[in-house]
């Protein structure tokens, strides 16, 4: 059986790696593929100081066709990357969090999800004991914000 694609864009990972559980989301049972744009922007962010993040779970894909215009004025490179990618491959989904990106790959259709979704698959499948410790680093750290609607006040 072929797992199914998720198409990851760079926040979702950032995220992962802030909460310390890249090696967690990397068991669960799909395909994460992201596109080079995407890669690009996690080196450039190591080239300045912020962590690397390499899991050995992502696969990195170049497009089969150049950039199209429709995110590209909308959208940064990545995130129109990661749309893009995931109509090429035909994903299951793609893994965004900003709202804009969301919006996008809803409209063309695709199916969307995000660090906290495929966290709450971990937690479904097992592979977390509790999903709130997670959620409280992710607002320590900037990724959510103080009293949103999953961790309360």
């Amino acid at each position: 059986m072929v797992a199914d694609i998720i198409v990851m864009n760079t926040g979702p990972l950032i995220a992962f790696e802030r909460m310390e559980c890249l090696e967690v989301v990397g068991q669960l049972p799909f395909e994460f593929l992201c596109p080079e744009e995407v890669r690009r922007e996690l080196d450039q962010g190591e080239s300045v100081g912020h962590p690397g993040i390499s899991p050995s779970w992502l696969g990195v894909r170049a497009l089969s066709s150049p950039l199209t215009t429709f995110g590209r004025v909308e959208l940064d490179p990545g995130e129109a990357a990661v749309i893009q990618l995931a109509l090429e491959v035909e994903a299951a989904f793609v893994a965004i969090d900003e709202w804009k990106g969301r919006r996008m790959a809803l409209a063309m259709g695709l199916e969307v999800t995000g660090s906290l979704g495929l966290l709450g698959k971990a937690k479904q499948l097992g592979l977390l004991p509790a999903l709130r410790p997670l959620v409280e680093r992710a607002v320590e750290t900037g990724q959510l914000p103080p009293g949103c609607c999953i961790c309360g006040p």
